[in-house]
């Protein structure tokens, strides 16, 4: 376990969002039919807001707001359906709180727009591979850019999902990532980096990512760790549907803020948010007492 790096990232319209005094909860909001963790449940954007808003009283520092399905199989979703979808809930939110909302797309069109309307930060699940366009609205707004490890499309993750050292590779794709983002014009202060677990990865690769998310540091810019829900964990647990994943999904939380994650991503944020506090009290008291 090593010291957490504090890190200040610049957001538009609103003060830095601080990292490394604590650990951040993200809190989840799929304005989607298909999400493979909680389709149809916030698909109205009346819904929508007022569980983002719920979250927030349960502990939510960050609104995650995604109307695109990124489950393995899923086809993309044209740019006008996925705005349909967030802009009215990211309109209120922004309307309704001041904490920053972050638009989940690797879309530039929809980045743009949503950043319009407040929300501050762009998480991509592509770390800029699919639209070369998003790069630039990140640097033009100045909103915070979380890139994410991947190795392709939905349809097709899995066919690349082949690694000979998962620590490694990752983090070597992470700093190919950083560098097509600094070329676009984002500021490096701007950047965080999530590893992907579950995008391109089989189990075992996500398991190893998350063993070693650690090794991320070394491109010395924050870490977001998402295992909330997701499919790896059944590994360890058996088939169950998502939403029987949540004790699997606080052991991996857990391990997360012990390992040095900034920002943890996830679905049940009430719960989450006591395994996260009960966890940066670990880590406190492994740093006071040398």
């Amino acid at each position: 376990m090593l010291p957490r790096r504090p890190y200040s990232i610049p957001l538009p319209n609103r003060p830095p969002l601080q990292l490394g005094a604590r650990t951040l909860v993200m809190g989840i909001l799929n304005v989607t039919p298909d999400s493979f963790a909680d389709g149809m449940l916030h698909f109205d954007p009346d819904v929508a807001v007022a569980a983002g808003l719920r979250m927030i009283v349960d502990g939510a520092d960050i609104l995650d707001v995604g109307g695109e399905s990124t489950r393995p199989g899923a086809e993309p979703l044209p740019a006008d359906e996925e705005l349909r979808r967030v802009l009215p809930v990211i309109e209120g939110l922004a309307a309704q709180t001041q904490v920053p909302i972050s638009i989940d797309t690797y879309k530039a069109a929809v980045a743009r727009e949503a950043i319009a309307r407040g929300a501050a930060l762009v998480n991509d699940i592509s770390g800029l591979q699919f639209d070369p366009d998003l790069g630039r609205v990140a640097a033009e707004s100045g909103a915070a850019l979380v890139l994410m490890h991947n190795r392709g499309r939905s349809r097709d993750m899995y066919k690349k999902a082949v690694y000979s050292d998962v620590p490694r590779e990752v983090t070597a794709e992470l700093a190919a990532a950083i560098d097509r983002a600094t070329s676009a014009g984002v500021a490096r202060e701007s950047i965080v980096l999530d590893p992907g677990f579950g995008f391109s990865k089989r189990a075992e690769h996500s398991f190893e990512a998350l063993a070693r998310l650690d090794a991320i540091a070394a491109l010395d810019r924050p870490i977001l760790s998402g295992p909330s829900r997701k499919s790896f964990l059944k590994e360890a647990l058996g088939d169950r549907p998502p939403i029987g994943r949540e004790w699997g999904t606080a052991a991996a939380v857990a391990a997360s803020v012990l390992l040095g994650a900034h920002i943890v991503r996830v679905h049940g944020v009430r719960d989450m948010a006591d395994v996260v506090r009960v966890a940066d009290r670990i880590r406190a008291a492994r740093f006071e007492s040398g």
